[in-house]
């Protein structure tokens, strides 16, 4: 994220806060904690500039793969606002390290899970959701590794599990990508979800969560050159690009691109509010966005 971009963040909160009952801030990448100096930045001034509103709630959370979260990192971040993190798992070992091969080469899994035990480990106050991702390939080993995770981390009230089937999202491999079935889906997440929890259910819903970030009004994405988007997953599509923001924290946007994402509450679609990105109405003329950049 370049200087003008934090700078008009940093900005945009200063207009906004006065007006906010709760702010919340989440850091997607890539991976968050290789700009963690952006991350450290933006954080600090939201801190800072909370002196003067001590009652505002304030939360910032984290999408991160873990291997960079060590204990002294979630102390800074913690000092930092930052105390809730959604870290993803492959399955075991054997299963992660084939699919989570870091960039330069060589495995993950075994730093992740001993980043996972420290922070069990600590005192600090902070919430980890371990997401665990469900595919036809580390479906047969799901049962001994679920069981580990809830033996090694369930006892701690701080620590929660997601089981999320991989699903085919858009990108040049999606036709390759072997998903489970709805009927596959359905029974594996049931079975593993009461060996986790009893009846819990398999991926534990937030109070307020039945609207995607995606379909509110208040909720934007910064990307990292300053575009403003609404969705963390359709990325590369042009229709996610709705405005920009200013370096000094004012924000274009074009309503004729943020409309589509807010339909559900106009229409009543509950289908729309909770994924407004399935079922997108395509203008395709008025949604591709050229060489030019919109200001």
């Amino acid at each position: 994220m370049g200087p003008e971009t934090v700078r008009g963040i940093k900005r945009l909160l200063d207009r906004r806060l006065d007006g906010l009952r709760q702010l919340n801030v989440s850091w997607f990448g890539g991976e968050p904690l290789l700009a963690r100096p952006v991350v450290e930045e933006i954080s600090s001034h939201v801190v800072e500039s909370l002196r003067r509103l001590p009652a505002l709630p304030y939360l910032g959370d984290m999408t991160t793969n873990g291997y960079l979260l060590d204990v002294a990192t979630a102390e800074r971040l913690a000092g930092l606002g930052v105390g809730s993190y959604q870290i993803s798992l492959d399955g075991p070992q054997a299963v992660h390290d084939t699919t989570r091969v870091r960039a330069g080469g060589g495995n993950s899994f075994r730093r992740i899970w001993e980043n996972l035990l420290a922070l069990r480990d600590s005192a600090l106050p902070l919430r980890v959701l371990l997401r665990i991702h469900l595919t036809p390939a580390n479906l047969p080993s799901m049962a001994g590794f679920l069981t580990e995770v809830r033996d090694t981390f369930l006892d701690d009230p701080r620590f929660s599990v997601g089981l999320k089937p991989v699903e085919r999202l858009g990108g040049p491999n999606d036709e390759t990508l072997e998903i489970l079935s709805e009927a596959a889906r359905t029974e594996s997440q049931d079975a593993l979800a009461a060996l986790l929890h009893g009846t819990s259910p398999a991926f534990p819903a937030a109070p307020g969560m039945e609207a995607c970030y995606a379909a509110r009004a208040n909720s934007l994405v910064i990307r990292a050159d300053g575009r403003v988007g609404k969705c963390t997953v359709a990325l590369t599509d042009p229709a996610n690009t709705i405005g920009r923001l200013r370096p000094d924290g004012t924000l274009r946007i074009d309503n004729g691109r943020l409309s589509p994402w807010l339909r559900g509450w106009t229409s009543r679609d509950r289908s729309a509010v909770s994924c407004p990105y399935a079922g997108m109405p395509r203008q395709s003329p008025l949604l591709q966005i050229g060489s030019g950049r919109p200001e």
